[in-house]
């Protein structure tokens, strides 16, 4: 298994948009605070988060066809590569979440997006003050952020058996952990 550092330079080598960097910390936030809540291992978790999105930029119209290769180059095992693929389920992957940390990681890739961007609208600019309700209240405009799949976030907490209401508070959680590094903190 790589350290966290040797994973943000993985990801570097394959990634230089900022943005993207904010995402994949977000995720990675997302899939430790899950990893905690179901007794699995947080850092392993945090690392799939970390990488979900590896070949992204770099092949953006072919979405995990380069992931493997880099992971499998990594020295990464076959779960930790078939984690990764299965978050793309039914958008750009065929290979379907089937245990824990891939639902989780199918579910929030998306959630994390959307709670950006409905922490960039509020006065504060920040997830600390954010509650499911504000989120929620964005969630039936087809307009706001809308590249975000809801149903696949949807879907998501489905497999997960999880009220939306529930994912949704955990992301939040996360990201609150994370708000200085990935943007979410507010105006000073």
């Amino acid at each position: 298994m790589i350290s966290r550092d040797e994973a943000i330079s993985l990801w570097r080598t394959q990634n230089d948009d900022d943005s993207l960097f904010r995402h994949a910390l977000s995720v990675e936030a997302a899939m430790r605070r899950f990893a905690r809540r179901l007794g699995e291992d947080p850092e392993y978790w945090g690392l799939v988060g970390l990488l979900h999105d590896v070949d992204y930029q770099r092949h953006p119209d072919e979405h995990l066809k380069h992931a493997r290769p880099i992971l499998a180059a990594a020295g990464l095992p076959e779960a930790f590569i078939r984690a990764v693929e299965s978050h793309g389920w039914g958008i750009c992957s065929e290979v379907e979440p089937l245990l824990p940390m891939e639902k989780v990681l199918f579910a929030v890739d998306e959630l994390t997006g959307f709670i950006a961007a409905c922490a960039y609208v509020r006065p504060s600019r920040s997830v600390l003050d954010m509650e499911v309700k504000s989120v929620k209240k964005k969630w039936g405009s087809a307009a706001f952020a809308a590249g975000v799949r809801r149903d696949v976030i949807e879907k998501g907490a489905a497999m997960l058996d999880l009220p939306l209401e529930e994912l949704i508070q955990e992301t939040i959680l996360a990201l609150r952990e994370v708000a200085a590094e990935v943007g979410l903190k507010g105006a000073a």
